[in-house]
């Protein structure tokens, strides 16, 4: 694997649009015992279920630990899905994995950026983090892609989405934190993200929803339909926690252009619940030395804007709520090209995220 010195943007390359065609999708099979409930059993269901969803509209391939080689293969036992043996630390593929970027030529290279499970020893979820650190390069090189490596800048992929044509949309409460790039001021991280994802244009909400453990990425609050549209998460209740958040997002939007000089539309989608895990579920997770612990008592961060785009599809999570239906709508109305497909989306969440950070998508190339 060839790792380069330079920037994508230095080499004319851009990281594109979700909705751009993807050669396939990128997942990693769920096992951590101290964050997915009894042994990751439920949540290995859960992931059954997304990955066949995902299998419909294209290829998908999922890294597996060793010891769960063989109980994966056999539960993902499709012609459209493929089985690797990769090691990590945690399922999050989007956090994880590698951004790819692509040129005029449709050449596909990655970012690899530098992981510390969402902060590092200063509230990160858990240590050591080492292995999913390893799993962008570990893609790059089943792949034989080139990589850029960010040693030192930490970045998520959950924590920015892009329109492809020059935007990124990220929150002040996940880059900004001190946790994740202490010795980068706004500016700097303004030109690292130019320089990684080519972008001209940084358009920054102050907060993602609340109780995000990861701080707030943006890809559980607001994310692109397409260029100049949003979809953002919403609630008309003051009383409910995220109705300050989803305000002052909108202010933002309301009173911004995105890199072409648009106004930007946005669609308000519904935040499902108040949705908490139970006590019994609680108690199915593991107690480990430094791991996010669980409590019945606190809100979870469930979202229907935690969906994934995929060739001719929406996939798209359902929490078995009154909502469901009317997201289902929204999706429709707002992808009408698209098949829109909900997987029960609880035992995601119950492990702190959902459909989009567990999945990560490669754009196709124009050729090899």
């Amino acid at each position: 694997m060839t790792t380069l010195a330079s920037t994508p943007r230095a080499d004319g390359f851009h990281m594109p649009a979700e909705w751009a065609p993807h050669s396939q999708i990128w997942m990693i099979w769920p096992e951590r015992a101290d964050n997915w409930r009894l042994g990751g059993k439920a949540a290995q269901a859960a992931h059954v279920a997304l990955a066949r969803a995902i299998a419909r509209f294209e290829p998908v391939t999922v890294a597996v630990s060793a010891a769960q080689y063989e109980n994966a293969r056999a539960r993902l036992d499709v012609p459209n899905i493929r089985i690797v043996e990769m090691s990590s630390d945690d399922a999050w593929m989007r956090d994880t994995g590698p951004t790819f970027v692509i040129n005029d030529s449709g050449e596909v290279r990655g970012v690899d950026w530098t992981f510390n499970a969402w902060g590092g020893f200063n509230g990160g979820l858990y240590s050591p983090w080492n292995r999913d650190d390893q799993v962008a390069s570990k893609v790059l090189e089943l792949e034989r892609y080139a990589r850029y490596r960010t040693e030192g800048f930490v970045l998520e992929g959950g924590s920015i989405h892009v329109d492809g044509e020059g935007t990124v949309i990220t929150t002040e409460e996940c880059l900004l934190n001190a946790n994740r790039n202490p010795h980068l001021d706004r500016a700097e991280i303004e030109a690292l993200l130019a320089d990684y994802l080519n972008v001209s244009k940084v358009v920054w909400l102050p907060h993602g929803l609340f109780n995000d453990e990861t701080d707030g990425h943006v890809d559980n609050f607001c994310c692109y339909v397409r260029p100049g549209e949003v979809l953002l998460a919403w609630t008309d209740d003051p009383q409910n926690p995220n109705y300050s958040r989803c305000q002052e997002a909108l202010q933002v939007l309301e009173n911004t252009t995105d890199a072409q000089g648009r106004s930007f539309v946005v669609h308000k989608m519904p935040i499902p619940g108040p949705l908490f895990a139970t006590a019994e579920e609680c108690e199915g997770v593991d107690i480990a030395a430094g791991s996010q612990h669980r409590d019945p008592s606190v809100r979870l961060a469930g979202s229907y804007v935690n969906f994934l785009i995929v060739n001719g599809g929406i996939i798209a999570p359902s929490f078995s709520e009154a909502t469901d239906d009317a997201a289902r709508e929204i999706l429709q109305q707002v992808f009408p090209q698209h098949e829109v497909v909900m997987v029960p989306g609880r035992e995601l969440l119950l492990g702190g995220g959902n459909i989009h950070c567990l999945t990560q998508q490669q754009p196709a190339p124009s050729h090899r």
